[in-house]
Formats: C-alpha cells, sequence, structure tokens
C-alpha cells in the first residue's frame, strides 16, 4: 500500500519556523519526485517546493524562496520542508506528493498524495 504521511505542522508565531517531513512507503522512493504544495479553504492548490529524484535539484515558488529548503534522506524515504521565517500568509494546509514525471510545482505531475498537516502562523 502506497502512503505518504505528513508531520510536523503546528502553531507557529511569525517569524518561527518548522520542520515538516514527508515519510513514504510503498514504492520506490527513490524513483520519484517529491514536492510541496499548500491549499487553503476557497483558493487552488498550490505548489511551495519540490525535488528531483536524482540529483536533488530543487524548486520553490517565489513567496518562499530564501525562507523555505528541501531535502531528501532516500535511505530514510523521507522529504522534509524547514520553514524559516513563517508568516501569515504561509497558513494552510500542507501536502507531499511523489510523482515520476519529473520534479515540477504543478499537482497534475504527481501520482501519490498524503492527507496533509496544518500550519497556522500567528500574527
Amino acid at each position: 500500500e502506497v502512503q505518504l504521511v505528513e508531520s510536523g505542522g503546528g502553531l507557529v508565531q511569525a517569524g518561527g519556523s518548522l520542520r515538516l517531513s514527508c515519510a513514504a512507503s510503498g514504492f520506490t522512493f527513490d524513483d520519484y519526485a517529491i514536492g510541496w504544495f499548500r491549499q487553503v479553504p476557497g483558493k487552488e492548490r498550490e505548489g511551495v517546493s519540490c525535488i528531483s529524484k536524482s540529483n536533488g535539484t530543487s524548486y520553490y515558488t517565489d513567496s518562499v524562496k530564501g525562507r523555505f529548503t528541501i531535502s531528501r534522506d532516500n535511505a530514510k524515504n523521507t522529504v522534509y520542508l524547514q520553514m524559516n521565517s513563517l508568516k501569515p500568509e504561509d497558513t494552510a494546509v500542507y501536502s507531499c506528493a511523489a510523482g515520476t514525471v519529473g520534479a515540477g510545482l504543478l499537482p497534475l505531475l504527481y501520482r501519490y498524495w498524503g492527507q496533509g498537516t496544518q500550519v497556522t502562523v500567528s500574527s
């Protein structure tokens, strides 16, 4: 059974940090790019960051560049999203996803999805 399980969300004050984890199982992790997405009720899902399967090339949406860092540990089948200098507008449900097409910030590139973890940034 394919599973992607996010953890690490929570409530933090503006300027604070959180590290999200995405633990994968049920598929060959090394063969998949992993993306992080976020969604606020009433708005479309937004690609935040992604990392390629091979050389670890990463991409970020403009609003998080310089604040968020994505990394992967293939030995642990886990991808991390370090989020620093958090802002209230970062508040959302964050989900990770896995896909074989290639790294990118479009949801359609990803086949498997986790349930998400809530991140709330207070002002």
